[in-house]
């Protein structure tokens, strides 16, 4: 079985993917990066040095437990290991519950929750004999009430239970579970609300640390997450939010 490391990122080509990868490319470590479109995943991997600097690319729909379960296979055939998986898999839903359609609806919990319990379902046993980490993505709107969000809300939340009660079944085996629950990031499914600068301006105000958050601040902590020298921490989500999902600003005058 080899040595070194071995890392995979679902979702590598979104916004916070590409931070997350850019960040794990170069250290050493095997990094196999997967999303839906296979070009675009293999021209992200290219542009991080591509095979001959670790990096892979394969493609993979999250949402479909069967082809995580597939992927996650192939991983430990070629690479002989797991040690760490990142889902940054999602979608972002701003309606009120009786505005959102059922498509939508079933479309939210697939792209956010199906596809975190399909990594769990995989990744845990794969990992079952040496441990390993696996980092969720939940949001500041599970943990505090933000209008227009029920359904992105309902999933993230989610994601938090599953975690927590993976963390608590995998534990003694040394497979870690945590979730990284950020504020609202500038990035490609948000950019129609961040170009509005009522709107942008209105979601500075919310979070007290007073800007958006980028996509590397998200991807810091889950590269943290990941590493193993962080193998003491589990069940726990970390919020990468400006302070969203806790506190309040101060009232103005």
């Amino acid at each position: 079985m080899s040595t070194t490391v071995v890392k995979l990122v679902i979702g590598a080509t979104g916004a916070v993917g590409r931070a997350t990868s850019r960040r794990l490319a170069g250290s050493g470590d095997t990094i196999v990066l997967t999303g839906r479109d296979l070009a675009a995943t293999t021209a992200l991997a290219d542009e991080l040095g591509g095979t001959q600097a670790g990096v892979h690319a394969r493609s993979v729909d999250a949402r479909d437990l069967a082809a995580v379960a597939a992927l996650i296979d192939g991983v430990v055939a070629d690479h002989g290991r797991l040690d760490g998986v990142a889902n940054l898999a999602g979608s972002l839903l701003l309606k009120p519950a009786h505005l959102t359609t059922g498509d939508e609806w079933a479309d939210t919990i697939a792209t956010n929750l199906t596809s975190a319990f399909a990594v769990v379902r995989a990744a845990a046993p794969a990992m079952r004999r040496a441990g390993g980490s696996i980092v969720l993505v939940s949001s500041a709107a599970a943990q505090t009430g933000i209008a227009n969000h029920e359904a992105i809300a309902a999933a993230k939340a989610g994601v938090i239970g599953l975690a927590r009660s993976a963390a608590a079944t995998y534990g003694a085996r040394g497979v870690r579970v945590n979730v990284v629950a950020p504020g609202l990031v500038a990035a490609n499914m948000t950019e129609k609300l961040v170009a509005n600068p009522a709107q942008a301006e209105a979601s500075r105000a919310m979070h007290v640390l007073g800007r958006l958050g980028d996509p590397d601040d998200v991807a810091a902590a889950v590269s943290w997450l990941l590493d193993p020298g962080n193998d003491w921490i589990t069940g726990q989500v970390l919020g990468v939010d400006g302070g969203l999902g806790q506190v309040r600003t101060r009232p103005k005058g």
